[in-house]
C-alpha cells in the first residue's frame, strides 16, 4: 500500500461502538469512506458509515470482505482476537496499530514486562495462574494487593482487592478463577493520562496531561490540561516517547499514570487505540485524538495538539442520559451521544464537554 492514502480511500475498523463511531466520522470528515466489522448490525458506528459488516470479529468470510474493501484497518479496542488481526494480515491487509502492541496490550503481564523492559516504572507485580500461585504471590508482595484478570477487563471488571492474605481463595472466586496478575498498591495523589500520536514516518504529537477521576471504576470526568510541574510533563512526555518508540508504534495510544506524592509517575497501563480520557480533545485541541488517529494511520502528517481552552470531560452514564434536554440547552456545552439504542446502569451513553478559556 502507498501512503500517504489519498481522500476518498477506505478506512477498515474493527469495532462499532463509541469510539468506532467518532472515528468514521472523523475520517468522512477527511474524506475517507470508512468500513465496520462489528457483531452488531445496528451498532453506533455501523450507521454513520459507508459499509457495516455484521459478523464475529474472527468470521474468516467478513475479514476478508474488510480487508478487500480496506486500504488500510484500525481497531476501536484491544479486545479484538488476535486471529482476527492475524487473518487480515495473511489477507494482505494493512493494519496499525500492530499485531505487536495490540498483543501486548491484551495481556497485563505482557503490558507491564514491556514497560519495565522500555524503562517505563510500574507498580510491582506477580503472575499467578491457580489458587496456590496467588496465595504466594500475595505473601510475596504483601497486603492489601489488587488481582486483575491478566486479559479483558475494562471500567473495573475482572478486578478485585485482597485486604488480608487469607482472603486469597474468595477473591479468586471474584475473577472467575482465571490466570490474573497480582499488583502491589501504588500511593497515588492523583490519575493522569496522556494521549499520544505517531506517524508512519515516526513523528510524534504528545497532547497535554489530563487528570481523571473515577467512580465505581468507571471514568467520570476528565480536566485537561491538567496542573503539573515540567518535571512531571516531561516525566509523561518520555514515558509516552518510550513506549511509542519501543512498540514502532503507528496510530494513537493511551497511557494511564499513577502520580506518586513524591511526583513520581508509575505506568498504571496503556491502550492501543483512541481513549476515553482524550475525548476532551474533540472540543479542547485543534487536531482531536479522533483525527489524529485517522491521520496517522493513512499516513497524513501529523496535526497540532496543542489545546484551545481548558477542558472539562463529563462522561453520561445510563441514566445520565435523561438529562438531555438541559444539556443541549446548556450555553457553552458540547455534547456528544453515542447513538446506543438502549440505556442500561453502566454503560457509556455520551459526554459533555465544557470549555473555559487557557488563561484565567
Amino acid at each position: 500500500m502507498d501512503f500517504p492514502l489519498a481522500p476518498g480511500s477506505t478506512i477498515g475498523i474493527l469495532g462499532g461502538g463509541q469510539l468506532g463511531r467518532m472515528l468514521a466520522l472523523a475520517a468522512a470528515r477527511l474524506g475517507f469512506d470508512v468500513a465496520i466489522l462489528d457483531p452488531e448490525a445496528d451498532c453506533p458506528a455501523a450507521r454513520v458509515a459507508k459499509t457495516a459488516i455484521a459478523a464475529a470479529y474472527d468470521d474468516p468470510e467478513a475479514l476478508k470482505t474488510l480487508a478487500e474493501a480496506s486500504d488500510v484497518v484500525t481497531f476501536e479496542f484491544e479486545n479484538v482476537p488476535a486471529e482476527a488481526v492475524e487473518r487480515l494480515l495473511a489477507l494482505g491487509a494493512e493494519v496499525a496499530p500492530n499485531a505487536r502492541a495490540l498483543a501486548i496490550a491484551q495481556d497485563r503481564i505482557d503490558e507491564k514486562t514491556f514497560l519495565n523492559g522500555a524503562g517505563c516504572p510500574t507498580v510491582a507485580f506477580a503472575a499467578a495462574d491457580d489458587l496456590g500461585a496467588l496465595e504466594a504471590a500475595i505473601a510475596s508482595l504483601g497486603a492489601p494487593c489488587l488481582i486483575k484478570t491478566r486479559r479483558e477487563g475494562y471500567d473495573g471488571k475482572g478486578q478485585t482487592w485482597v485486604e488480608h492474605a487469607a482472603e486469597a481463595g474468595a477473591a479468586w472466586a471474584r475473577v472467575g478463577r482465571k490466570p490474573v496478575i497480582v499488583e502491589a498498591p501504588a500511593a497515588f495523589r492523583r490519575e493522569l493520562s496522556v494521549i499520544a500520536a505517531r506517524g508512519r514516518s515516526g513523528e510524534i504529537a504528545l497532547y497535554p496531561l489530563g487528570e481523571n477521576h473515577h467512580e465505581d471504576g468507571i471514568l467520570r470526568r476528565t480536566h485537561a490540561p491538567a496542573e503539573v510541574t515540567d518535571r512531571t510533563r516531561d516525566q509523561a512526555e518520555q514515558i509516552a516517547a518510550r513506549i511509542l518508540a519501543g512498540l514502532d508504534y503507528v496510530g494513537v495510544l493511551a497511557v494511564e499514570l499513577f502520580e506518586l506524592g513524591d511526583g513520581q509517575l508509575l505506568v498504571n497501563e496503556i491502550a492501543p487505540r483512541v481513549h476515553n480520557s482524550g475525548h476532551w480533545t474533540l472540543d479542547g485541541c485543534e487536531v482531536d485524538q479522533f483525527e489524529q488517529q485517522i491521520r496517522a494511520v493513512a499516513g497524513w502528517p501529523l496535526g497540532p495538539a496543542e489545546p484551545l481552552a481548558r477542558t472539562e470531560m463529563i462522561n453520561l452514564i445510563g441514566d445520565d442520559m435523561e438529562q438531555w434536554p438541559e444539556l443541549i440547552a446548556e450555553p457553552g456545552a458540547r455534547v456528544w451521544f453515542y447513538g446506543k439504542r438502549e440505556a442500561r446502569p453502566g454503560r457509556k451513553m455520551g459526554h459533555v464537554n465544557r470549555l473555559r478559556p487557557l488563561k484565567g
